[in-house]
């Protein structure tokens, strides 16, 4: 299985490329510098069909949508400059948008897959407070999936969207409370079990669905 997963080169990311590698997938990892086999900055169309253009006709299984930022943390309400809103949303939707569109044709070719991750903090039903840019852009991409799947059914792609759990990566700190090895077993599971059947499914790393 060909696979391509952006962010590669760090935490969920990472662990998901090496254990598709380990499982035998043909992997192709990437990041915003050379720490990966491809450098993609996600919010970069010209980088964008640049890696389109390298892969050409290459059919693509799995998409695996993992590139983000979480900018906002801890930030007072005196906080949230305009230029953070843009860059999270650049990042956490507008990203995930660019990724696909560039990739469409290799998942036509395949009948891929896509699962973007977003996080329960998307959810109407957790709202504490705080987290504003965080929370707003993975509500967002969250609804980009839902309406992805619909579009997409037709090519016979189908699109998952996920919450990868608290996960004891940088993002998550180490008060986490699942290990990255965890969240990306668990992930791996959803993935192989996502089909047109599911697809727009919001669900947890370890197979519960989530409330929108």
């Amino acid at each position: 299985m060909h696979v391509l997963i952006t962010g590669a080169n760090r935490g969920i990311g990472k662990t998901l490329a090496d254990r598709c590698r380990d499982r035998g997938d043909a992997v192709i990892g990437t990041a915003r510098d050379d720490s990966a086999q491809v450098v993609l900055d996600v919010t970069d169309p010209a980088q964008q069909a640049d890696m389109a253009a390298a892969l050409k006709d290459q059919p693509i299984d799995l998409l695996i949508c993992n590139a983000g930022v979480y900018l906002d943390k801890g930030q007072g309400m005196d906080g949230y400059p305009a230029q953070m809103w843009a860059q999270s949303f650049s990042t956490n939707v507008t990203g995930v948008f660019l990724t696909i569109q560039a990739l469409l044709p290799n998942l036509r070719a395949a009948q891929g897959r896509i699962a973007i991750l977003s996080s329960q903090m998307a959810s109407h039903t957790r709202a504490p407070g705080g987290s504003y840019i965080y929370r707003a852009s993975k509500a967002a991409v969250l609804n980009l999936g839902r309406n992805l799947a619909t579009d997409l059914q037709g090519d016979g792609i189908a699109v998952g969207i996920y919450h990868p759990g608290w996960v004891q990566t940088d993002m998550g700190g180490h008060a986490a409370e699942i290990s990255v090895e965890q969240a990306a077993v668990g992930l791996l599971d959803r993935f192989d079990a996502l089909s047109l059947g599911n697809t727009g499914c919001f669900e947890t790393w370890d197979g519960q669905p989530h409330a929108y």
